[in-house]
């Protein structure tokens, strides 16, 4: 087994610097001005930190790659109870793939010794910051982390969105250094990269699984080099106007009709919907999600030119909306406030009955944030 151990816990600052007075009394050093041997024989002992499905895909080709690693042990977050009254108990999807694997995660952290020249840790979609006692105990060219896009373009914790959103045509993952909070965040060092190309209609997960498996592949790829002593990073280049990726909030699920074409509703609901639905607003203050949205090429002869009016189609069953440049967006299910996810057909029906529908047609309100 390796010499480190973790589990994600608030205490674990206080941990560090207790392990580190502990091990300078017996006349052990924990430096951060290890040097990098440009080449090692020895397999790395690794500390895989992650969480969700784009970590668990990276952590597969590497788990894959036994030419790599020694040892390897992972850290994620704790278990939480979610849902009402803490009903559910959510876990960390790489917690579960790492049991299923017999990887260990154990607890607490500790130290034995100083880390070795082949000591490195990997981070991957592991939505915490790690402190500068963490990183000392790893040589610079050790600290290894997995960002989803062609940097320095999308640094930040969405980068996979925010390209779609973007309506970017490729993007691609790169494996970097990791500096410490002051120095930078996403800022480090590049050891390789890859490029992929987003198609369309591309959905999040689609991308995530897809980035997440040549992640992978290229991590392998760098650390094969780095044992042989081929492995070379390059400074990032300057951030210039290189767009930033920031977190996805509500804000970005608000659909303005008068302002967004029907292909950029689409890529939005390709974005984000699976962290948040796209909403808009009705007349009577009541918000309604629009699932599964998809551009109508054929604009209805007898909608409104006016931007946010809205009518049932029956050839399509769906409720079509005027958007911005005279586009038309279909949607085929919809979720008011306080009710069930329905069929369009259905739900117009309903807004029938509430006297929202004048003349065949509704309308939607452009600004609504105060009813949020």
């Amino acid at each position: 087994m390796p010499h480190f151990r973790t589990t994600v816990t608030q205490r674990l600052p206080r941990r560090l610097s207790l392990l580190r007075r502990q091990s300078n009394q017996h006349g052990i050093h924990i430096s951060a001005s290890r040097l990098y041997s440009v080449s090692s024989n020895s397999r790395f002992k690794i500390l895989m930190m992650g969480r969700d499905e784009f970590s668990c895909l990276v952590f597969r080709e590497l788990h894959a790659a036994r030419d790599v690693w020694d040892d390897i042990v992972i850290a994620t977050n704790p278990d939480e109870k979610t849902g009402r009254r803490g009903s559910r108990l959510s876990v960390s999807p790489l917690k579960l793939l790492g049991s299923s694997l017999c990887v260990p995660l154990p607890d607490p952290f500790s130290i034995v010794g100083a880390p070795p020249e082949n000591h490195l840790v990997v981070t991957a979609s592991f939505g915490r910051i790690l402190t500068s006692s963490m990183l000392d105990m790893f040589a610079p060219t050790r600290r290894l982390n997995l960002h989803p896009s062609l940097l320095p373009a999308y640094r930040g914790p969405a980068p996979i969105q925010h390209a779609i959103l973007n309506g970017e045509k490729e993007t691609g993952v790169s494996v970097i250094e990791m500096l410490k909070w002051k120095d930078g965040i996403d800022a480090g060092a590049i050891w390789g990269t890859s490029r992929v190309p987003i198609h369309d209609r591309a959905m999040f997960s689609e991308m995530r699984d897809t980035l997440g498996c040549v992640a992978g592949r290229l991590l392998v790829s760098v650390l094969r080099d780095m044992r042989i002593g081929k492995a070379k990073s390059e400074a990032q280049a300057p951030l210039g106007s290189s767009p930033y990726a920031s977190s996805i909030t509500v804000t970005d699920s608000i659909v303005n009709f008068t302002t967004m074409s029907a292909e950029s509703i689409v890529r939005r609901h390709r974005a984000i919907s699976h962290q948040r639905p796209l909403i808009t607003c009705l007349s009577s203050e009541k918000t309604v999600q629009l699932h599964s949205p998809y551009v109508l090429d054929t604009s209805p002869w007898s909608l409104s030119a006016i931007p946010g009016t809205a009518t049932f189609q029956k050839s399509t069953r769906t409720l079509v909306i005027r958007c911005a440049d005279g586009s038309v967006l279909s949607v085929p299910l919809m979720k008011q406030e306080g009710k069930a996810l329905m069929e369009a057909n259905s739900w117009w029906n309903g807004a029938k009955g509430l006297g929202l529908v004048h003349d065949g047609e509704l309308r939607f309100l452009d600004e609504f944030s105060h009813v949020l």
